[in-house]
C-alpha cells in the first residue's frame, strides 16, 4: 500500500492517529518494524489502555508479542520479540509538543559527560535516556534474553534515545528517523562497527540541529529520502541535497503550505513519521 505525502499538523503533531502500515501475513524488513514501531511509539499506551490495545494490535500484525512499557518522568518507549526470528525491537517516542517535559529535555542543549560509554552528549536526552535504560536493560536480561538480536529506532527525541541507548547495549542495527544531533565526535567515535541506518526526510529541520559548529556530530552515514521522488539515497552529495531540498521547498509552496490545516514550511512538515514511511511501505 502506497503512501502520499502528508503535510496536515495531524501529522506532525498526533502521529498515532494513523492506522498501521503493518498488515498480518506480510513480510517485513527490520529497517520497516523500526520505521512504523517509531511511529507506533506514539501511541499513549502508558496512559489509555485502549491505547495499550492498539499499540499490540499493530505490533501482532507484524508478528510480535506484546509490548513492554518502559516508563519515565520524561521518557516512554517499548519493548516487544518477534514470534518469528526472535529479534528483539525497542522503540523510543519522540516529542510530542503538548508535553512540557518534552520540550524541557529538547531545551537542554548544553553537554555533559556520557559515562556509560564515552564522549560528551546533549545534556538533556542523556537525563532522559538513564531515566529509562535500566528497566529496558531488566527487560534484556530477562523477557528478552532469548533475542536473536536487537534492534532499536526512534523519532526525534526518540531517535536521539535510541542512539544514546544504541552505545551502551551494542545492538545489530540502530534505525533512526529524523534525529537531531546528539553527542561530540567522541561520543559519535563509541559507535563505530554498529550497523546504523539515519534516515533524513528532505528538508526536515530536526536533523540539522544542534548546528555542528557547536560541537555536535551526527552518528553514521545519511540515507536521505528525496523531497521530490520520495525515493531513498544513500551518501549523497551535498549539492544534491541541497538542489533537492531547494525544489521540494518550492513544491510544498505551491501545493500544500496554503491548504487549510496544513503545516505552513516543509521543514517543519519533512519531520512527520508518515512521511519517513512513505519511502518504505
Amino acid at each position: 500500500m502506497s503512501i502520499l505525502y502528508d503535510a496536515s499538523r495531524t501529522a506532525l503533531y498526533t502521529p498515532e492517529r494513523h492506522e498501521t502500515r503493518f498488515e498480518r501475513g506480510r513480510l517485513y524488513t527490520p529497517t520497516q518494524w523500526s520505521i512504523e514501531a517509531s511511529r507506533l511509539a506514539y501511541c499513549r499506551a502508558e496512559q489509555s489502555p485502549q491505547d495499550e490495545e492498539d499499540l499490540a494490535a499493530a505490533l501482532a500484525q507484524a508478528g510480535f508479542g506484546e509490548p513492554r512499557l518502559f516508563v519515565d518522568a520524561a521518557t516512554f518507549a517499548f519493548g516487544a520479540l518477534h514470534a518469528g526470528d526472535g529479534s528483539a525491537l525497542i522503540a523510543f517516542r519522540g516529542t510530542q509538543p503538548d508535553e512540557i517535559r518534552h520540550l524541557a529535555t529538547n531545551l537542554q542543549a548544553q553537554q555533559l559527560e556520557w559515562h556509560e560509554s564515552g564522549g560528551r552528549v546533549h545534556a538533556g536526552f542523556a537525563k532522559a535516556a538513564r531515566g529509562v535504560l535500566p528497566q529496558v536493560r531488566e527487560w534484556l536480561a530477562g523477557e528478552g534474553r532469548p533475542r536473536s538480536r536487537l534492534v532499536l529506532a526512534g523519532h526525534s527525541l526518540g531517535a536521539a534515545l535510541a542512539t544514546l541507548a544504541a552505545s551502551v547495549l551494542r545492538p545489530e542495527l540502530l534505525v533512526t528517523l529524523g534525529s537531531p544531533r546528539v553527542g561530540d565526535t567522541d561520543f559519535v567515535a563509541t559507535l563505530a562497527g554498529l550497523d546504523i541506518v539515519r534516515l533524513v526526510d528532505g528538508c526536515d529541520v530536526v536533523t540539522q540541529v544542534p548546528p555542528a559548529l557547536s560541537f555536535y556530530a551526527h552518528a553514521g552515514a545519511v540515507t536521505y529520502i528525496t523531497c521530490v521522488t520520495g525515493e531513498c539515497v544513500d551518501d549523497p552529495a551535498p549539492a544534491m541535497i541541497e538542489a533537492d531540498r531547494l525544489e521540494g521547498r518550492a513544491r510544498y509552496a505551491a501545493e500544500h503550505a496554503w491548504k487549510p490545516g496544513a503545516v505552513l514550511l516543509r521543514e517543519l512538515a519533512d519531520h512527520a513519521p508518515i512521511n519517513y514511511a512513505r519511502a518504505f511501505f
